[in-house]
């Protein structure tokens, strides 16, 4: 079970990938990691401001990292 488990979040974390919309998770991990004391945006935030970021400037990273 662990290794279907696995894979399907795999498998999902690819097709974000993608169609451009990264990882919440991912970005979780990354904020922790590197900017703790930062807040921390909800999940519609984050899938807003991803939108919002592909569509305005043609898909190029704006991003800190």
């Amino acid at each position: 079970m662990g290794k279907v488990s696995r894979f399907w979040r795999r498998a999902v974390q690819t097709a974000r990938l993608m169609v451009g919309l990264p990882d919440y998770e991912t970005y979780l991990a990354h904020r922790l990691a590197h900017h703790p004391s930062e807040p921390v945006m909800s999940y519609a935030e984050f899938f807003r401001e991803r939108q919002q970021a592909r569509y305005s400037t043609g898909g190029k990273p704006t991003g800190c990292c």
